[in-house]
């Protein structure tokens, strides 16, 4: 291309050059018409100058004239003084003088009239010519100074453009230079490129020989062993597991994440926001402390009251749809199932929405009627009955998007594919929309809360009130600001997500079909970790052998083994039933002891016979039937127990001491509890034997089920590398198909650049040669 742009390039070079030079001879010659002009002006101006100094001459030759004549006028009037003075010594004298001296004078008078005419005339002559001539040089300066001007600009032009065209004539001489050198560099690389060119014809004819055996081998194997491609079908392409993009899933779970917290505090402020509402409309416009309200504030403060049952699902769904993005799964729109759910909560909450918006409007319109609603204040409040309308139309709005992204989860016949972006989009504007409408919220209840601190009745309750309902307006703003940014900043990563799916594939086909790739995928996972786990320590043949003999001998059959574990758990209960029973009788027989104990020490020899039979008393054992009290008193009593037997003679006998029977009684019970703990110690001893045996049966019987799985998954795998085997032949004869196709545009194009650069290489010499020839008509 660059070579392509020289040609024209140099010709419009030449072109400006040629117009630069025509314009270079008009300007030369007015320059030399500019320079005649100015020295005929000099000549002129000398001449005039000429003139000049002879009037200057004549002026002061005329002066001095003049200065002689006032003089001889003042000589005149000096000796006519004296002749005046003299007249009056002799007036004798003078009246014969008189004559002669008004003759004089009447001549001198004439004389000096005729020179002062004179001198005025020249007078006027000279102030003429001296305004002449200094009109005439102003002229004559002012057209110098433009002609001087004129010339400077002139030679100015002359002298950019001889250091424009000596630029232009070295920049020519470098380009000439280079294209040369370019020249030479082409046609090297031209020489490079046949021989590159002939090296890939030899490789591809070798290439073409190798693939097409090749090729003819995969035709027929997969002729004979490839019975069905399922990348050919949407449907069964969906079930393909796709590669895992570990990378975009861990983006997801961040982006989750953030929303999750954004959530939680969206609804923090919303848990707020209602229940300082409800604390408001008991307080305001009638506090219900002191006078009951109306039954509309009643029903509002009801429903409000229940806010947290709505709010609360909202974060639940979001933190199980966070849960339900891991980094081993595939998330898009049709795996999304937790989706769903948040949709139906965020319905939960307009429903709560709709049903708490009347009563909140005519909640505000009734504070309106109110006696201490002022003008200003109804008109807040009645910009807060149109907020809370839109704000309702906005979560409606919201509600639906959200609902429309559900739906590939569910039923992806109810949204497109190419609807995807749209639905975001329209989401972002009503996350924008909502931000908004609380902003103007926050604005109106702020301006609300200003105007009812000026009331006249107004409580401190209210003021707090009111300012924990601005505080969660505030919050609540934030929050949605947050999540509108949150979303239109990510607006593109959620667009463009959503083409992660199977290889060549362009969507799922239904959300059953995403949940088996779910679970193939579990599958793939688990055998490839199953690969990497490393080898265990393989048992010797003929130990395994011997081992098996051994299992196959002590062991019966499954059921057997079955019912003998049966029968072992059937006694391990009875065991523990013993066991219980034992440690009750124990615990009992401490307590009986203590109270014996106290009542020997508190208690007279008399009543020996009474504490006997009260202590002989003993939960879940038979006790003989008492005789009467007669009898009693005369006959021995024996009290049989499972702790033991004691005989009691309660006659008119004297008893032994206290401590002596004491002590018999606590020996007596002490052996018994030695004896219990034994039989306990055995009973556990056995129940733990038949535990272990329990564990071992259990364990041959895993055992069991496990090589059965193995042998099961054993021939799943056989059946999978088949498949596998047979897609590799299929991706092998593309591949092959592909580099031959490849080959061949490659040696078209190494063709078309062969041919480019001999057609540069012609215009390169080209253009050298019309530069060389400018270059020598402008040298010339």
């Amino acid at each position: 291309m660059a070579a392509a742009e020289l040609p024209g390039k140099y010709q419009k070079l030449a072109q400006e050059y040629s117009k630069l030079r025509a314009q270079n001879q008009v300007l030369k010659k007015g320059v030399v018409d500019e320079q005649a002009n100015s020295a005929a002006l000099k000549e002129q101006l000398k001449l005039k100058d000429q003139s000049l100094r002879k009037l200057q001459q004549e002026m002061d030759s005329l002066t001095f004239r003049n200065q002689q004549l006032a003089k001889r006028v003042e000589l005149l009037q000096d000796e006519l003084a004296l002749s005046e003075a003299r007249g009056k010594k002799n007036k004798k004298s003078a009246e014969s003088s008189s004559q002669l001296s008004q003759e004089q004078k009447s001549v001198f008078n004439e004389d000096l009239q005729k020179k002062i005419e004179e001198n005025e005339r020249l007078h006027i002559l000279f102030f003429e010519a001296d305004e002449q001539h200094k009109r005439l040089e102003a002229e004559l300066r002012t057209r110098l100074e433009v002609l001087e001007t004129d010339a400077a600009q002139h030679q100015a032009v002359v002298d950019s453009l001889t250091r424009k065209y000596t630029d232009t004539i070295e920049k020519l001489q470098n380009d000439k230079a280079k294209l040369e050198i370019k020249s030479q560099t082409l046609e090297r690389e031209a020489k490079d490129c046949r021989l590159r060119t002939e090296e890939c014809q030899q490789q591809l004819k070798n290439l073409q020989a190798a693939l097409g055996s090749r090729l003819e081998e995969s035709l027929c194997i997969i002729s004979e062993k490839v019975p069905f491609n399922d990348t050919r079908s949407n449907r069964y392409n969906a079930l393909n597991i796709p590669l895992h993009n570990r990378r975009y899933q861990l983006k997801l779970r961040d982006l989750a994440g953030q929303a999750l917290s954004f959530v939680q505090e969206l609804v923090t402020a919303l848990l707020n926001f209602h229940t300082y509402t409800e604390q408001k409309v008991q307080i305001f416009p009638i506090d219900s402390a002191t006078d009951t309200i109306s039954p509309l504030n009643q029903k509002f403060s009801q429903y409000l009251h229940e806010n947290a049952l709505y709010v609360r699902p909202l974060e639940e769904g979001m933190l199980h749809l966070f849960e339900s993005i891991t980094e081993d799964t595939v998330t898009v729109l049709e795996t999304a199932v937790k989706l769903k759910a948040f949709s139906e909560h965020l319905a939960s909450y307009l429903c709560f929405l709709r049903k708490i918006l009347p009563y909140q409007l005519k909640s505000l319109e009734e504070e309106c009627e109110s006696s201490l609603c002022t003008a200003a204040l109804r008109a807040r409040n009645m910009e807060l009955h149109r907020d809370m309308k839109r704000l309702t139309a906005v979560f409606e709005k919201l509600h639906t998007y959200i609902s429309l992204l559900a739906l590939p989860s569910t039923k992806p016949e109810g949204l497109l594919r190419t609807n995807y972006n749209s639905v975001f989009t329209s989401i972002a504007a009503s996350l924008r929309g909502s931000h908004d409408i609380l902003k103007d919220i926050s604005k109106h209840y702020s301006q609300k809360a200003t105007l009812e601190q000026d009331i006249p009745t107004v409580t401190q309750k209210l003021i707090t009130t009111n300012d924990c309902i601005l505080s969660s307006v505030v919050s609540l703003t934030n929050g949605m600001g947050k999540i509108a940014s949150f979303f239109s900043n990510n607006l593109d990563h959620f667009t463009a997500s959503l083409s992660y799916g199977p290889k060549g594939g362009t969507e799922f086909i239904s959300p059953l079909s995403a949940e088996c790739m779910l679970q193939y995928k579990k599958k793939a996972v688990a055998y490839m970790k199953s690969l990497k786990k490393p080898c265990a320590d393989s048992v010797p043949y003929e130990e395994a052998l011997a081992n098996r003999r051994v299992l196959l001998s002590s062991t019966e059959s499954r059921e057997g083994l079955a019912q003998q574990v049966q029968q072992s758990l059937e006694k391990i209960a009875k065991l523990e039933q013993e066991k219980e029973h034992w440690m009750l009788e124990a615990q009992l027989a401490k307590i009986k002891l203590e109270k014996e104990n106290q009542k020997l020490k508190n208690s007279l020899s008399g009543y020996l016979a009474e504490t006997v039979q009260e202590r002989s008393v003993l939960p879940n054992v038979t006790e003989q039937k008492e005789e009467t009290t007669e009898k009693s008193q005369r006959e021995p009593i024996k009290s049989t127990s499972l702790v033991g037997m004691l005989t009691i003679t309660t006659d008119n006998e004297k008893a032994p001491d206290v401590e002596s029977r004491e002590d018999l009684i606590k020996k007596h019970y002490m052996a018994r509890i030695a004896e219990l703990t034994s039989h306990l110690q055995l009973a556990d001893s056995k129940s733990v034997h038949f535990h272990a045996e329990c564990r071992a049966l259990a364990k041959r019987l895993s055992l069991a089920e496990k090589s059965k799985e193995s042998l099961m998954e054993e021939l799943k795998l056989a059946s999978q590398n088949i498949s596998r085997l047979q897609d590799e032949l299929m991706t092998t004869k593309r591949s092959y198909e592909d580099q031959l196709s490849m080959m061949s545009d490659h040696l078209c194009s190494m063709n078309e650049t062969l041919t480019k650069q001999r057609e540069e290489i012609d215009t390169l010499k080209m253009t050298s040669k019309v530069s060389c020839q400018v270059l020598t008509v402008d040298t010339g």
